[in-house]
């Protein structure tokens, strides 16, 4: 599921826009390297949180277990509120992605179409309303959908790969463009470029906390949850560093494609196979991976927001949200919540673009503050904090090394 959900590979292309300008393949690649070895360091620190701490809360729960008694309270509540708001983001994300890929396949057809506001909103609408139903009345499907998105996923990565190499043959990018050109468009100082494609790299491992959410759906949580947030950082990373290497191998013209009313991607994919056919049924891996995503996203998202509610994170709202319908089995409330806030977003996309990447962009730095917390309690504390007779797994000397890269 984790895996399927965050669709790394996939999800790193919602910045490509941005990352492209803003330090090229640079940013692409080693930036990518960067992002992974600090999130990597995350994720150790976190699993040996969960495995003895195993709680749909997740970190504002052991944010809670590890801060001091004076402050357990506040700061849980504070990480509550950043890890609510960054989940809810994310699911955002997913229906905005996808909706993204449908104008540009538009795009690709019709010279003359130019996507409208309100055209982009319905499908993002319709994004959100698919992962509401399926939330609300398909729960029992949903392991097979999650199921499904990870092999759709692992397929389309390979059959992308494999079909963009194959049809660009003879015609690739030379190695020192790829791993060694550095394209700064933005008018700002070097540094800052790197970092605004860093935020973009970073993006796509985002959410590796997501298993933590739904311990009270696995066996053996302990041990199951913290072995899938490592295995969701380690495939994301890995399958993500080859596809940017592959797109940018393939990438003939980077003023069309920065220029291409069809996007980046699409354009990168017909630039590889001189075909619109082709390059819109590759495309389809990448929209039909968000389709499995927004849902998978939403699941989590309500899965925090539940947990808070019981703790009365949502003030007044919270007595609807913690409850759990009789007859369907889920948090209809938490789910519609999630759901309303993720079409206000795309209501603001309706007066300013803007507004909502800045929006969908403070996921991450929502997200990495609620992860950075708890990490910093825990090295605080050492040792003692994570006393389990049941334990069997410590980063032990290893841990306040991982906290320094953590937080670098």
């Amino acid at each position: 599921m984790a895996f399927a959900m965050l669709n790394s590979w996939t999800g790193l292309l919602r910045g490509l826009q941005v990352v492209l300008p803003s330090g090229g393949s640079v940013s692409m690649i080693w930036g990518l390297l960067v992002s992974t070895i600090g999130t990597f360091a995350m994720a150790l620190s976190l699993a040996e949180v969960c495995h003895v701490y195993p709680t749909t809360g997740g970190q504002y729960d052991w944010t809670y277990f590890l801060a001091p008694p004076g402050s357990k309270r506040s700061l849980s509540f504070f990480v509550g509120w950043m890890a609510s708001a960054g989940w809810i983001a994310l699911v955002a994300t997913g229906s905005s992605l996808g909706s993204t890929f449908v104008t540009n396949i538009i795009s690709l057809w019709s010279e003359n179409y130019t996507a409208e506001r309100w055209q982009t909103f319905l499908i993002y609408f319709g994004f959100t309303i698919g992962a509401l139903l399926l939330n609300l009345f398909a729960v029992r499907l949903l392991p097979l959908v999650d199921r499904a998105g990870f092999y759709w996923s692992l397929a389309g990565i390979l059959i992308v790969t494999i079909t963009l190499l194959a049809r660009s043959s003879g015609n690739y990018q030379p190695a020192q463009n790829v791993f060694a050109e550095f394209v700064n468009e933005t008018g700002w100082p070097d540094g800052i470029a790197f970092i605004l494609g860093l935020l973009q790299s970073t993006f796509g491992l985002t959410g590796f906390d997501a298993i933590s959410h739904m311990v009270e759906e696995m066996p053996r949580p302990s041990i199951t949850a913290p072995k899938v947030m490592l295995m969701a950082v380690g495939l994301g990373a890995s399958t993500s560093l080859v596809f940017m290497i592959v797109l940018l191998f393939c990438l003939t013209d980077l003023p069309t494609v920065l220029a291409s009313p069809t996007g980046p991607l699409l354009q990168i994919y017909y630039q590889a196979t001189r075909s619109m056919a082709g390059a819109t049924g590759l495309v389809i891996f990448n929209l039909m991976a968000m389709v499995f995503a927004t849902q998978g996203l939403m699941t989590v998202a309500s899965r925090i927001v539940l947990p808070f509610a019981r703790d009365q994170g949502f003030g007044p709202l919270s007595k609807s949200l913690r409850e759990v319908h009789p007859t369907l089995k889920v948090p209809v409330w938490s789910i519609s919540f999630v759901s309303a806030w993720t079409v206000i977003f795309g209501l603001i996309y309706l007066g300013s673009s803007v507004a909502l990447n800045a929006i969908l962009s403070a996921s991450v730095v929502f997200m990495q503050i609620s992860y950075i917390v708890p990490i910093f309690l825990l090295c605080w504390r050492g040792e003692a904090a994570l006393e389990n007779e049941q334990r069997v797994w410590s980063l032990g000397r290893f841990r306040r090394r991982c906290k320094r890269v953590s937080e670098a």
